[in-house]
């Protein structure tokens, strides 16, 4: 499967974005997704992951009341709601597929996507 991460930009603190994660193929459903962040000088960090009909999700808790996860199989997207953003919130964003059992460890991702970046503003 191929992943297509789009919806980054610049704003403000407090500020808010919607990242989108288009997958191709006809088997999204059978993956969970997650989404992850690498900010600049730093290893990359699990943000938020999904099951496969969108019912289970795990968030970072950095970002739980903040960001929410969730996918719309039949338009094979995942989303990340980000609200109440804040300039430690800046990074790349990377969307990612599991097939395996869920939740996957972060090493367990099979497929990624190239990042969007997000820049938080104070």
């Amino acid at each position: 499967v191929q992943l297509q991460a789009s919806g980054g930009g610049l704003v403000q603190a407090g500020g808010s974005l919607r990242l989108s994660c288009a997958a191709s193929g006809r088997t999204f459903s059978q993956y969970s997704m997650g989404w992850f962040r690498q900010a600049p000088g730093k290893e990359r960090e699990f943000v938020a992951s999904i099951g496969r009909r969108g019912y289970d999700a795990y968030y970072h808790d950095s970002v739980k009341g903040r960001f929410t996860i969730s996918r719309v199989n039949s338009q094979n997207t995942v989303y990340l709601q980000m609200n109440s953003l804040k300039p430690e919130d800046t990074a790349v964003y990377y969307c990612a597929a599991n097939r395996g059992p869920f939740p996957p460890s972060s090493l367990e991702y099979d497929y990624w996507g190239q990042g969007t970046l997000v820049t938080v503003s104070s």
